[in-house]
């Protein structure tokens, strides 16, 4: 039987933040560099000096950056703090993750297939998803088969940077599939070096006006 029978488990420090954040009696550090509640760099001194002026003022201190020499603590009401740092990752994720639309054709040539892929590859080397269309026009319809291979060809050709969502599927005359790109230390390139940049009309979402010429 436990020796403490309420207990759920390891112990976890109350003044001890998300991914080992440390916060006011919790700080290790001798001295801090303190920053005040208003962004006012109020200089070298002890801890316990820089954990007093925070309860003074009804805040915490937190430190940010545990490496510097000495750490950089701030002063600022805790909660408020996560608060902030959550929205900012989300806003920051909202950003940087478009969904790209590349389309193509049954009949497409060898070059400009690979171009194709080329931008693709691009786009999910840059952390955005892609969304592969493949348009039917006229007999093609009577050839949908075709139109599946090329999809499914295409996202085989993208394996080294993405993965798909799902599988393809048809959606009026039209073969879509999205695909996610991979971690950045899994990504392997084919079609674009290593330090290739986007070009500018290449950085329009589909919610632009812009659209690709379907020959």
């Amino acid at each position: 039987m436990a020796k403490y029978p309420n207990s759920r488990g390891k112990f976890k420090p109350r003044n001890r933040g998300p991914k080992g954040l440390r916060r006011n009696d919790r700080i290790r550090a001798v001295e801090v560099r303190v920053i005040g509640p208003e962004g006012t760099n109020l200089g070298v001194m002890s801890s316990g000096k820089a954990l007093e002026l925070a309860k003074k003022v009804g805040l915490d201190l937190i430190e940010l950056s545990p490496s510097a020499r000495p750490p950089v603590c701030r002063i600022l009401d805790f909660g408020k703090f996560l608060y902030e740092e959550s929205k900012k990752q989300k806003d920051t994720k909202q950003v940087s993750s478009k969904l790209k639309e590349v389309k193509f054709r049954v009949s497409i040539g060898p070059h400009d297939f690979e171009t194709k892929l080329r931008r693709a590859e691009s786009f999910l080397d840059h952390g955005n998803k892609v969304k592969l269309t493949l348009q039917f026009r006229g007999r093609e319809n009577e050839h949908r088969e075709l139109g599946y291979e090329r999809v499914k060809l295409a996202s085989e050709q993208l394996n080294g940077v993405s993965t798909a969502d799902s599988e393809p599927r048809l959606v009026g005359r039209q073969v879509t599939q999205i695909l996610s790109p991979l971690p950045k230390s899994k990504r392997v390139l084919k079609f674009n070096a290593y330090d290739h940049k986007l070009e500018d009309h290449e950085e329009e979402d589909l919610d632009s006006e812009e659209t690709e010429s379907d020959s």
